[in-house]
């Protein structure tokens, strides 16, 4: 890691931060249907992460993609895409407190895939984590009459995605390329027929619409890009602690800024999840210090 951990952590945390304020940005086209926000964020986000791999002459690995890694691509884009899409439509619906619970409780869900996908035995802490988080999963439940579900559709489509992308070997951007490229033609179908249909909100006379629709392409690229750079550079441990750093953001933003509601019910349930949280990173440290002592 050396000189460019420092440098490496910025990006991470700077590309965490970007994601915890993407409530603010969508917000700004909440006006605009959620599946044709989608859709144009998946386009444009295509189109950008192609044009930067074509200004560095960055093409020669596509040939080499085997057809199991376009399989596995395949269904991660499809994961990541429902994950974007219910986000869009949370934060326009003014759930943007729900979206940050589904992000907290993620690393919780990649733990339950360990066991069940991948055979890994977890500790008895990391046990009780989950168990506490259930608790407070359960709570919020009971008390909203249903299950949190905006919040558990974010945390196991982003878990799934995460366990596809551990098990398809390739650079993150190539990764995002090929994921962001095979959305482009259904993107481009749904955008041509609602076009047809009368329906479509893009290039309608709104140009302030149209450019942050344009925009949110390059937005979702960009934290993906600081975040593959910055990876690489940091340890596991360390993009483990700052991951919470987004969905952080996003409460503040949910609660101080939109005003949405979070009673004593809510705090409570927030509060046990975040004693899991707790559990959990300090036994990650634990673990990652353990040898260093012995």
């Amino acid at each position: 890691m050396g000189d460019n951990a420092p440098r490496g952590a910025l990006a991470a945390g700077l590309a965490f931060f970007i994601w915890g304020l993407f409530p603010l940005y969508w917000k700004l086209v909440a006006t605009v249907p959620a599946l044709q926000v989608l859709a144009h964020r998946g386009l444009w986000c295509g189109v950008a992460v192609w044009l930067v791999l074509l200004a560095r002459g960055d093409l020669a690995w596509v040939r080499a993609v085997s057809p199991r890694l376009w399989m596995l691509l395949a269904v991660g884009g499809l994961l990541i895409t429902v994950n974007w899409g219910v986000y869009v439509w949370a934060v326009a619906r003014g759930h943007v407190i729900d979206t940050s619970l589904g992000y907290f409780i993620t690393p919780l869900v990649n733990v339950l895939l360990a066991v069940v996908v991948l055979r890994e035995r977890p500790t008895r802490l990391q046990w009780a984590a989950v168990a506490i988080a259930a608790a407070g999963v359960l709570l919020l439940s009971a008390r909203a009459g249903q299950l949190p579900w905006i919040a558990l559709a974010l945390a196991c489509s982003f878990g799934l995605y995460g366990l596809v992308r551990k098990l398809a070997v390739i650079d993150a951007m190539h990764g995002l390329a090929i994921e962001s490229g095979l959305m482009l033609l259904p993107a481009l179908v749904y955008l041509g027929w609602c076009a047809h249909a009368g329906q479509g909100h893009f290039l309608h006379g709104d140009g302030r619409t149209d450019l942050l629709l344009v925009l949110g392409g390059p937005v979702t690229a960009i934290p993906l890009a600081l975040f593959a750079w910055g990876a690489r550079r940091v340890s596991m441990l360390a993009i483990g602690v700052m991951q919470y750093l987004a969905p952080t953001v996003q409460l503040l933003l949910g609660v101080w800024f939109f005003h949405e509601s979070f009673g004593s019910a809510r705090q409570f349930a927030f509060g046990l999840i975040w004693i899991a949280l707790a559990l959990f990173t300090g036994e990650a440290l634990w673990r990652y210090r353990a040898p260093a002592t012995r």
